[in-house]
């Protein structure tokens, strides 16, 4: 299977096996190897700093990878609310996983900005199977706009997806291993699509398959930000959108924060969506945990009022349209 979307799609569709309040070991789980990230993204609620931004220790990361797919975890998204390759051990959690364990198909999401040749080329000599890049800017101005980053950084991040297609044709020439290459854009507005043409020119010849997203809001945190109107939820992607009531994401992915936390949410920016502390429980005991089953059956009466998922929907209102995103430059521009 060599569509993203597919697997996306497969992951996000709530099917009568899911919706239970203790629904089967999750097909996918992404695990936070560091919670730093090098940008400062207005739809990214990582900037805020809501929690401690530190590292995984490897020891943990050992222990809780191998004892997911004891349980039947197949997917494991070695990335989850930072920016993966600032950890230096990224190959070896790839290896580890792959060769060690067993898992069927390790993925990966990124920024592009540290992902440069010889770090691509040795996490997908490790066995990556997917890499995707989050590319979410049509221009170095808009770049710098959104990330917080200065504009040289925008061509630095077109030519590292150039060159992961370099790298991975040569490793499967010489191999025969397959790692795909993805591309996601988020539509902040009705005009971004149209901004970003040229844009998505220049990357679609290096990708497999290049993808939409919906403007998220974050658990709520970041609804609003620069005049923009959020999806309510996670619905998934632009063309397979589901309904933000049952959310999928408590029932078919899991998600593990650098210190160990099982959290309930795609966007636990600030903790408060922890169903159990991995460092002394197992995977499964906080997979079906009190409050992640209380959680669970709040969402399959949708009804989450008063509940963590509550400022996740109060601003969906299908009437509203997403308005055009006014970028302000910034004063003082992150290196």
């Amino acid at each position: 299977m060599r569509k993203i979307t597919e697997r996306i799609d497969r992951i996000t569709l709530l099917t009568d096996e899911w919706r239970s309040e203790a629904p089967p070991v999750p097909r996918s789980v992404k695990i936070e190897l560091t919670a730093r990230c090098d940008f400062k993204c207005f739809f990214c609620a990582s900037h805020m700093r809501l929690r401690d931004k530190s590292d995984m220790s490897q020891s943990f990361f050992k222990r809780v990878v191998r004892e997911m797919r004891d349980a039947g975890v197949e997917e494991l998204g070695v990335f989850y609310l930072g920016e993966s390759f600032l950890c230096s051990w990224l190959p070896e959690a790839i290896r580890y996983a792959k060769e060690e364990c067993g898992y069927p198909y390790v993925f990966l999401t990124t920024n592009g900005r540290m992902a440069t040749p010889d770090r691509i080329r040795a996490c997908m000599e490790a066995g990556l199977d997917s890499l995707k890049f989050s590319f979410n800017f049509a221009d170095p101005e808009q770049f710098r706009d959104v990330t917080g980053v200065k504009a040289s950084a925008y061509p630095e991040i077109i030519d590292h997806i150039k060159a992961a297609r370099a790298v991975r044709d040569e490793i499967h020439a010489k191999t025969g291993h397959w790692c795909g290459l993805y591309a996601s854009s988020i539509e902040y507005d009705g005009e971004q699509r149209e901004r970003m043409v040229e844009a998505v020119k220049e990357i679609v010849p290096a990708v497999d398959e290049h993808y939409w997203l919906p403007l998220y809001g974050q658990a709520g945190l970041t609804s609003g930000a620069k005049g923009t109107k959020p999806t309510a939820g996670n619905q998934g992607r632009v063309g397979a959108l589901r309904k933000p009531l049952p959310c999928w994401s408590l029932f078919t992915e899991g998600h593990i924060t650098y210190d160990g936390r099982l959290s309930a949410c795609c966007f636990d920016h600030d903790g408060r969506f922890d169903m159990g502390d991995l460092n002394r429980m197992s995977f499964m005991e906080a997979w079906h945990s009190d409050n992640f089953r209380a959680l669970r059956r709040a969402n399959l009466a949708e009804n989450v009022c008063g509940t963590v998922c509550e400022k996740c929907i109060a601003y969906e209102d299908a009437e509203v349209k997403p308005q055009p995103v006014t970028f302000v430059a910034r004063s003082a521009i992150a290196a």
